[in-house]
């Protein structure tokens, strides 16, 4: 590929002003030494923090702290955001040229960044499985923060991309046994799919030995912490944005002396960190990838021009969306 051709320019997603989104062209540089060209091929829609970015919901507190990797711009807006992106390497570094590649990059149909940023995708990982890279590394690191042990009960409240992960995951630790509970009865087949078994709230088996809560609401938060049992612990993975969240420290959670455990895949979980670097961290989850049962999390896909209103929709009406895949032609 010739620098010319290089130098075309590129087309991203930016959110304009809270809650309406555009593409955009921009230019882009020929990749220079220890960089790569990359054309993107599908990217991944992470709900749950993606929505709250939509909708300009990132506290002012963490403007700094929850920025992305190649994000442009400021929250609320306008801002370039996102981190799932697999794509091929067309010009850089020749042992990468030709390689199918996972990046931390918001949605773009081209970019370069420095080579040390792309993380080759293994050959049994095909692409639409290959964007859930940063939920399974999320995923991954809270359950180094859980700890979980053999023969454990497990309840997942939320059955959304992160819970689903962490439940298929927990699934497989020998002994186990893990309850996915949900306000929707429809992910029952989700759950089965992965393994697991399946209860709205009133119907949990409760008395818990860890429960991991995945659902983004207080009321989830509720239930997590009424399913624990004596001196359980409580992982708090959602991530609720600017909102105030009541928890329910009254009742019976003192006497039950509960543990209510924060993890965010910002850093490598503290069990890890010594041994592990936040690139192997993303080599795992990438390998994880390669068993089929996670095409159940992909929950349908829209072509990148129409990545402004399919952003709007799963916003404004999350009901039934995992993982939501972006193809680039």
């Amino acid at each position: 590929m010739n620098a010319s051709s290089v130098t075309e320019g590129a087309r991203a997603f930016w959110l304009a002003e809270p809650g309406r989104g555009e593409i955009r062209r921009e230019a882009l540089a020929p990749p220079g030494p220890g960089e790569v060209l990359v054309r993107a091929r599908r990217s991944g829609i992470s709900r749950g923090t993606e929505s709250l970015v939509f909708l300009g919901r990132v506290p002012r507190s963490l403007h700094i702290g929850m920025r992305c990797p190649f994000q442009r711009g400021d929250f609320p807006a306008p801002v370039k955001y996102g981190y799932a992106s697999v794509g091929v390497v067309e010009a850089g570094a020749a042992a990468l040229i030709g390689r199918r590649v996972f990046c931390l990059h918001p949605h773009q149909d081209r970019y370069v960044v420095p080579e040390d940023a792309v993380v080759p995708v293994p050959d049994a990982v095909p692409d639409r499985r290959a964007v859930l890279a940063a939920n399974m590394e999320t995923a991954l690191n809270g359950l180094w923060d859980a700890a979980p042990l053999l023969g454990d009960r497990i309840a997942v409240v939320g059955a959304g991309t992160v819970g689903a992960l962490m439940a298929a995951l927990a699934a497989g630790i020998p002994g186990a046994a893990v309850e996915i509970v949900d306000i929707d009865p429809s992910r029952a087949a989700l759950a089965t799919a992965l393994g697991c078994r399946f209860a709205v709230p009133a119907r949990a088996a409760g008395d818990a030995d860890l429960v991991i809560h995945a659902s983004g609401s207080t009321a989830g938060l509720a239930t997590a912490l009424a399913l624990a049992g004596l001196e359980a612990t409580v992982l708090e993975m959602s991530w609720y944005g600017d909102a105030m969240v009541p928890v329910p420290l009254g009742e019976a959670f003192h006497a039950r002396r509960l543990r209510l455990v924060a993890s965010q895949v910002g850093m490598v979980a503290p069990a890890r960190r010594s041994r592990r670097s936040r690139r192997q961290r993303l080599e795992q989850a990438l390998g994880l990838l390669a068993a089929p049962v996670f095409d159940h999390l992909l929950s349908g896909e829209s072509a990148f021009e129409e990545l402004p209103q399919a952003m709007a929709r799963l916003a404004g009406d999350p009901a039934g969306a995992l993982c939501h895949g972006i193809t680039y032609g």
